[in-house]
């Protein structure tokens, strides 16, 4: 809404969520290490068992590499979730543990110095390690790689060069985090927050006097979207957090992100032109009544030419947008079966341009 295009002039800090905003939503396995005498087909049918009704990322990768291999998942008695650290499940009277190592720690399991040794290569590699826990031990991990969404770079840079500061907030481990951030060029990175303390690292940020625009896409980022000055999220981001941002890229991807700020510049400099149509003739009409003697006439006249610029500058991004479709439409290679039904659906459109969409 207008609002937040105002808003956008005065952003300063653009805070990214790592997982699903600057890399693809589901990151893919590239190895299962195993411990304590378990198979890899043993690591990955507990942890497909334990993810079989989520629906975040990690999960959604784990159960494609169960796929994969024809692992069929096994009922589960009973499950708790915690946001940001793991799951824990009972599968055939056994308690089943997935996710970080804090979480493994959190529920006293001790972690090998080969699972210290697995998790600091892991990291270098800018890679992340889902441990799978059974009872008290650990049975292996998960090698999990994030993929670059391909427009990221190229956001990046456009960014830099509107002097924007630039941030990542992840829940991932400081070394693939930081190595992201280093790739990227990214000016600051806040590494393994947790869900709760991701709005309050916006906040800090705004206590330090900056303007900040979130852009995430996750349930965990409701929060920071909500408290940032502008929130942005994608199409395709779970509900929660289309409904609580500002503004949605409804391509999926983050390649107009550069371009809405410059529609925050557009927007701005049309209300400004607007401002000036509608007072510099009241002035000098003003002026010209009190010093030069003009009558009803004249100033009436002046006016009424007034309100067809004002009225011009209004409608011009419309027009324009409307050029740019056409121009568009015109320049594309339409093969002659796709013809009729490329001016058939551009026909329909063309009510919707003119209702400004």
């Amino acid at each position: 809404d207008g609002r937040s295009l105002e808003t956008l002039l005065g952003v300063d800090t653009v805070v990214f969520d790592k997982t699903g905003t600057l890399t693809m939503e589901q990151p893919h396995i590239t190895g299962v290490h195993t411990f304590a005498g378990y198979s890899q087909r043993d690591v990955l049918t507990f942890a497909a068992a334990a993810e079989a009704k989520q629906s975040h990322p990690i999960a959604r990768a784990i159960l494609a590499a169960a796929a994969n291999q024809g692992i069929n998942l096994q009922s589960i008695e009973d499950a708790a979730y915690e946001i940001g650290y793991g799951i824990q499940v009972k599968l055939n009277g056994k308690q089943i543990r997935v996710g970080s190592s804090r979480f493994i720690e959190t529920h006293n399991i001790p972690i090998l110095p080969a699972i210290h040794l697995l998790q600091e290569e892991t990291h270098r590699a800018g890679e992340s390690l889902v441990l799978v826990a059974v009872e008290d031990q650990v049975a292996g991990g998960i090698v999990l790689q994030p993929t670059l969404r391909p427009e990221v770079r190229a956001v990046v840079g456009l960014l830099q060069k509107r002097g924007l500061k630039l941030y990542i907030i992840s829940g991932d481990h400081e070394e693939p985090t930081r190595r992201m951030a280093d790739e990227l060029g990214i000016d600051g990175y806040y590494a393994e927050v947790l869900p709760a303390d991701k709005a309050g690292l916006v906040k800090k940020l705004q206590e330090a006097g900056r303007t900040v625009c979130f852009v995430g896409d996750g349930i965990n980022d409701s929060i920071a979207l909500k408290s940032a000055n502008v929130s942005i999220s994608l199409r395709g981001a779970t509900t929660i957090a289309i409904d609580t941002a500002h503004l949605v890229l409804m391509d999926g991807d983050l390649s107009k992100l550069p371009r809405i700020f410059s529609l925050a510049e557009e927007f701005a400099e049309n209300m400004r032109i607007n401002f000036l149509a509608a007072t510099l003739p009241c002035v000098v009409i003003v002026g010209g009544a009190l010093f030069l003697g003009w009558g009803l006439l004249p100033c009436t006249i002046l006016y009424q030419v007034s309100v067809p610029f004002a009225l011009y500058n209004t409608v011009r991004p419309l027009l324009t947008q409307s050029q740019s479709s056409i121009q568009i439409a015109s320049d594309s290679t339409i093969s002659e079966d796709a013809a009729p039904k490329t001016i058939a659906a551009f026909s329909k459109r063309l009510p919707d341009l003119a209702l400004g969409e």
